[in-house]
């Protein structure tokens, strides 16, 4: 086979010691900063791999003729590489980079001021929805046969996320005028969910501030090579976690953030106190009462599945909102709110069903762009960003293959590469990952 690299920066060499598993038979490319590498096999000989340049990231571009194959660089068709970008990754556009002079407030000063006003009728509106789909939910699974249980617990798992949402709105302050309201309603709402409200909100808020930045960001984060190494179980840990585990290890972050006194300021004690409070009020009662009206099973039913069903969206949600092979992470020098807000999150399409019981809350480039906006108006917001910064928006429809991108090649932190593949470093260890390359439909 033969293949044409068409930018002569690129250099075939030797897989770096400690980085790769690569055996001598396997060509790897080395890279100038700011480019990184994806690996993938070809069909006819599955011994042959090839590490392309992507800018961020271009990418290997088969043509019809299967004996050819084509390097995109810098200087090819931008539109071209895109193309092939999306069609890699399971997207539907990716952005360009948003230049280093523009600034949060010069794209914040582009929205309607519309998007920022708070309706009281379209706020309470989005509890009568959440409420009532739960409560249909749980009819649903009280009533269901067996077989049917699963999709009474996709439902009441995906109508109760909508309960964390509108405390996700009171939390930024944009569900109502009244902020002792909100800060009620926040707690009720988080209550089934048994998250404390005011330990999440601290936590969140660092998120917005600090997106995408390195040793910052409090939402999902490259792995550091050095916390991989640095244990064997540990390691092993790692990968089922951020493998096939990773759409449930929201339960990790929400254990691990949210109940220890210590990572919190003494002016925040107080009120994580309250939350903390109230959610161990409801374990309390609440999980007593279920257990006294239907049993063990009932509370396995009617609660732990659901749980366990709204946070695969937490998971899924979250990890697709910020993590891609393109989008980078960076240290707190490198770092532009501009770039990470607008060029570092992900506007994804969910099915109807799924954005009407979680209040749009994946239209979540604006939101990031302004915490401020309520649910309701982030389309909106979304279609005026289209308008004046579209060129510079990444967007995906939910698929496979954009959760199997995500989930096999997004790992390992590395400054170049911006992602290093477990199966890269730990291929020994690495067959969680290897199993769901080939499990997962490749499907966009």
């Amino acid at each position: 086979m033969a293949l044409r690299f068409s930018n002569p920066i690129l250099r075939l060499e030797a897989p770096p010691r400690g980085l790769s598993s690569l055996q001598s038979s396997r060509a790897r490319i080395s890279l100038p900063q700011g480019f990184f590498c994806q690996r993938r096999r070809f069909e006819k000989n599955p011994n042959l791999f090839v590490t392309a340049a992507v800018v961020p990231a271009a990418t290997l571009v088969s043509s019809d003729n299967e004996e050819q194959n084509t390097l995109l660089s810098p200087n090819d068709s931008t539109q071209e590489q895109k193309r092939k970008m999306c069609e890699m990754y399971g997207f539907t556009q990716i952005g360009d980079p948003v230049p280093d002079n523009v600034t949060l407030k010069d794209i914040m000063d582009t929205l309607p001021k519309k998007v920022f006003e708070i309706d009281d009728v379209k706020a309470w509106k989005s509890v009568l929805i959440s409420a009532s789909s739960y409560a249909l939910g749980l009819f649903f699974i009280s009533k269901a046969p067996w077989y049917l249980l699963p999709l009474a617990w996709a439902w009441t798992g995906t109508a109760v996320t909508g309960f964390f949402v509108i405390g996700h709105d009171c939390a930024h302050k944009s569900f109502s005028k009244n902020k002792l309201l909100e800060d009620i309603i926040g707690t009720l709402a988080f209550l089934p969910l048994i998250y404390p409200y005011e330990p999440w909100r601290f936590k969140h808020d660092r998120h917005h501030a600090k997106t995408n930045m390195l040793s910052e960001d409090t939402a999902w984060h490259p792995v550091w090579e050095e916390e991989f190494e640095s244990s064997p179980a540990l390691r092993k840990a790692i990968i089922f976690g951020y493998g096939p585990f990773r759409p449930w290890m929201s339960i990790a972050h929400w254990l691990m953030w949210h109940f220890d006194l210590k990572k919190f300021r003494p002016n925040e004690i107080g009120r994580v106190k309250i939350s903390l409070a109230c959610v161990f009020a409801f374990m309390a009662i609440g999980w007593p009462l279920i257990i006294l009206k239907s049993g063990i099973v009932g509370w396995f039913k009617f609660w732990l599945m659901p749980w366990l069903g709204y946070h695969f969206w937490m998971s899924t949600f979250t990890m697709v909102h910020h993590t891609a092979p393109h989008i980078p992470f960076k240290h707190a020098e490198e770092w532009n709110a501009a770039q990470a807000q607008l060029g570092g999150t992900v506007h994804c399409n969910y099915p109807r069903w799924i954005e009407i019981l979680c209040h749009d809350i994946n239209v979540h480039i604006p939101h990031h762009v302004s915490p401020r906006i309520p649910s309701y108006n982030l389309r909106a917001a979304h279609e005026s960003l289209q308008q004046n910064w579209g060129k510079y928006l990444n967007e995906a429809n939910w698929n496979w293959r954009l959760m199997k991108t995500i989930m096999t090649m997004c790992h390992v932190y590395n400054k170049d590469r911006y992602y290093v593949p477990f199966d890269d470093i730990a291929p020994q260890d690495s067959q969680p990952i290897t199993f769901l390359k080939n499990f997962m439909p490749d499907y966009a």
